[in-house]
Formats: C-alpha cells, sequence, structure tokens
C-alpha cells in the first residue's frame, strides 16, 4: 500500500533510532543484499513494535496511561473529570452490550491540558480529552458524549492497532521477521510507540465506522440521538473564526469525512431513529412532514445546533413509544411529551404552550 508523508516520516525515524539500538549484523553470516538488509532493519522494528504494541494494550496499558499523562499534562479541573467520568461509565455499559471487553479491560480516562479541538483512543483502552474540548462544547454532555462514543468505537474495533500493523510491508519481511529475538522490546522506548501511535493511520472507512457506532451507543446510553449533527454544526460555525482550535489528524479531508458530511449522517440518523417522523432543516423542526418550529439562537448556541437537539428529544419520543403520549407544560416552564423533556422555549420562539398544542394536533391527540 502506498503510505502517506507523514506515515512514511514516521516510520523514517523509528528506523533511524532502530540503527543505533540494534547493530548491524555481519552480511557475510546472511548474505544479504543491500535491499534485503533494508528489509531486515524493517523486520527488526516491526517485531519489536508488534511486540510493544501488545504489551501496552494489555497488561502495561496502565504504564502507557502514565507516559501519555506526562506526554500531554493532566488537566484536574472537578466539572471537566466529573463530566467526562459520568459519559466514559454510561458509554462502556452501552458498548458492554455487544463488547464484553469493555468489563474485562475497563476504559482508562483522563482530561489533558491542550486546549484545541481533539480527543483519542490508543492502545489499552486508553483515552484523552483536550480540555479544550470542553471549552468549545459549552461542557454539553451529549455532543461530548458522542465524541467519546467515536473514539471507543476505535477503540473496540482496535482500528488504530490495525492500522499500526498495516502500515509497514508485512508480507514482504515476513520471513526475515522469523530470525530477530523478541528481546529488542527492553531497547525501544515509549516515544517511539507513541509516534506510531499518533500517525495517521486510521482509514476513511472506519472513521465512517466509528461515528455509526457513536450514534448507536450513545443513544443506547440515552444521550440526545441530536447532539451528533449539533456538534458538527457547531464545529462548522466555530471554525472559520477559531480555525487554530481546529487543528490535526481529527480535521483532515484525506483521511476523515468532511464535517458537512458528518452532520448530514448524523442529521440522517436522527430521523431514522424516530422512525422517520422528525426532520431538521436550517434550524426548523417538522414533524410528520409538517412545521413544529423554528429554533431561536442563545448566547451559547445557534439557531441550528439547537434545532438538531430540540428534534433530537423529539425523536427520542417516536423511537421509545408505540403510542405517542400528549405534550403538556412543566412546571418548571419546559415543553414535555410523556416523560421526555423537549425543550425550555427561548424569546424568539412559540412558548411551551402553543408547542403542546401544536404538537397534539400534528399527531391526532
Amino acid at each position: 500500500m502506498l503510505l502517506g508523508k507523514r506515515t512514511r516520516s514516521i516510520i523514517l525515524a523509528a528506523l533511524v533510532f532502530s540503527c543505533s539500538v540494534f547493530p548491524e549484523r555481519p552480511a557475510s553470516a546472511f548474505h544479504l543484499n543491500p535491499l534485503a538488509k533494508a528489509l531486515l532493519g524493517i523486520a527488526v522494528e516491526y517485531g519489536s513494535l508488534n511486540t510493544m504494541v501488545n504489551y501496552y494494550d494489555n497488561a502495561g496499558r496502565n504504564v502507557y496511561l502514565g507516559k501519555l499523562k506526562d506526554e500531554y499534562g493532566v488537566d484536574h479541573d472537578g466539572d471537566k473529570n466529573a463530566l467526562l467520568g459520568n459519559i466514559v461509565k454510561r458509554l462502556s455499559n452501552a458498548y458492554a452490550t455487544k463488547y464484553p471487553d469493555v468489563r474485562q479491560k475497563p476504559y482508562n480516562y483522563f482530561v489533558n491540558n491542550k486546549k484545541t479541538f481533539n480527543a483519542f483512543c490508543t492502545f489499552g483502552h486508553n483515552i484523552s480529552v483536550n480540555s479544550g474540548l470542553f471549552d468549545l462544547l459549552g461542557n454539553n454532555p451529549d455532543e461530548i458524549a458522542f465524541v467519546i462514543a467515536h473514539e471507543m468505537g476505535h477503540g473496540e474495533e482496535k482500528h488504530n492497532i490495525k492500522g499500526i500493523r498495516k502500515s509497514l510491508p508485512i508480507d514482504a519481511i515476513s520471513a526475515i521477521e522469523q530470525a530477530n529475538s523478541d528481546s529488542a522490546l527492553k531497547s525501544l522506548g515509549v516515544s517511539v510507540l507513541a509516534r506510531y501511535a499518533q500517525a495517521n493511520v486510521v482509514t476513511k472507512p472506519q472513521e465512517w465506522q466509528a461515528d455509526n457506532d457513536a450514534f448507536t451507543y450513545a443513544t443506547m446510553a440515552g444521550f440526545n440521538p441530536g447532539a451528533g449533527a449539533a456538534l458538527w454544526q457547531r464545529v462548522m460555525e466555530k471554525m472559520p473564526s477559531q480555525r487554530e482550535n481546529f487543528v490535526g489528524e481529527i480535521f483532515s479531508p484525506s483521511d476523515h469525512p468532511t464535517n458537512e458530511q458528518r452532520r448530514e449522517n448524523y442529521a440522517r440518523k436522527l430521523t431514522a431513529y424516530s422512525n422517520n417522523h422528525v426532520v431538521v432543516s436550517n434550524g426548523t423542526v417538522k414533524i410528520n412532514g409538517k412545521f413544529f418550529m423554528k429554533a431561536a439562537s442563545s448566547k451559547a448556541m445557534s439557531s441550528a445546533e439547537r434545532a438538531y437537539l430540540i428534534a433530537g428529544a423529539l425523536s427520542a419520543v417516536y423511537h421509545n413509544n408505540k403510542t405517542i403520549p400528549r405534550a403538556y407544560v412543566g412546571e418548571n416552564g419546559y415543553l414535555y411529551v410523556g416523560v421526555q423533556d423537549i425543550c425550555l422555549p427561548l424569546k424568539g420562539e412559540l412558548s411551551a404552550h402553543e408547542l403542546a398544542i401544536r404538537f397534539n394536533k400534528i399527531n391526532n391527540i
């Protein structure tokens, strides 16, 4: 396969490192030509990497967590850490319905000091979320949950490990590889592994798979079904003025879907989740093809982002109920449908009372 520029540079750096660790064997012992010697160097490096990946993915995962904390720093903000802990707990319970290794190897997690929008899941079910991601999403638990669910999807499918193992020409060196010793593990530093682990080795189909898994398990965990679309709507709105906060592999169009593609994918899933009753378009929410409301913007959220979250709450109603319950206004001023809270109307929107009447009329209640 053809390697990306960044992946090639990482492999080259690792090979340079290996030259100082593994002395070249006498040519007379193997009768190797220059190309074979080069392949042998790659084989030695790969043999070490494979052994180390297996170690840090299992028995040494807590050791690797410590290395990651040293590398990225730890943000001890109480609110962010409590929010992350609750999200990981709920998502773990959801993912465990299909992936038993979530129970056997519970996810480690921490908030790091980076101020950009990013999160990652690496070997050993180790998750880290940038402090800046919480800030850019306004500590919104539903939207943050979709990010974490996406990363857990990578973790359960072992996308990172699969990508690393495919990043070297394994078929070409498999015979040579058998001659190498696992003792090379002792000589290879964790910093080299970290460079591989952060390489752009996840494919676009794997990104789509992680997004789709995120919707399945975030909604199973009880998070707002519209939060995935809302999340990417927010990213699209923030990027023009805060581009420096949205950098890195997650926004590489060659290896990731575009922001708009991700939003539209989640919007379609929202509609499907509602059994095709709820649709969102440009801040307008429709039910059964009829106008329900136009969302207003707030200081913290645009009309379009808010519409996806309102529609998400409505979609949960249609997903969870065979017989649609009546809409009503709660004592707190919120619009409810059965036990589901929908929204607290803002200035510029129909009142909760008007929305309740409209919902009941649309649904012939």
